[in-house]
């Protein structure tokens, strides 16, 4: 009886670990139904704050640090096209407007999640200049074959004379 017991609760904790690794992969809806949903609403988003349009891409913040912010929604990454500067840290910042979606750079370790209603951050540093493709890696439908964005890693002297528009649209020069 007791094994029995044992082995009940074991199942029951491997059930519990599983769902709390993945909970933020349930349906928006579940999970407001559930309470969640403080963060932000994925329907609004591009409206104001930190991913209205004019906010992404990549930036220099006051205290000299840089942060690129991505949206993802399906099949699109905003911006596509991403400068950054080689030899520093550069922390991004995304979140999604629909389902969850892995931007991955490639050919590096680099990849990051986009979840609805919530803001991922990762800190990727960038050693030599290159361009490199960044491909979701979680399917999100029938376009996520084309979903990608474009990643740009320039020599610091270049990124500083880029304006703001420039350094999210690597046709501008």
């Amino acid at each position: 009886m007791r094994n029995k017991i044992g082995f009940a609760l074991s199942i029951i904790l491997l059930g519990a670990i599983i769902l709390s690794t993945r909970i933020y992969e349930v349906d928006l809806p579940v999970w407001h139904f559930f309470g969640g949903g403080k963060g932000l609403d994925p329907a609004t988003l591009h409206l104001a704050g930190e991913f209205v349009e004019s906010n992404l891409g990549t930036a220099r913040e006051p205290d000299g640090s840089y942060t690129v912010r991505m949206l993802a929604q399906q099949y699109l990454f905003v911006p596509q096209c991403i400068e950054v500067p080689a030899g520093v840290p550069v922390r991004f910042r995304t979140t999604s407007a629909d389902i969850v979606h892995v931007i991955n750079v490639s050919g590096t370790a680099d990849s990051l999640k986009a979840i609805p209603g919530t803001v991922t951050e990762a800190e990727f540093q960038f050693p030599q200049t290159g361009e490199f493709d960044a491909p979701c890696r979680e399917f999100c439908g029938p376009g996520h074959f084309a979903m990608r964005a474009h990643l740009r890693v320039v020599p610091q002297e270049k990124f500083a004379n880029l304006r703001s528009d420039e350094r999210r649209d690597c046709d501008a020069h």
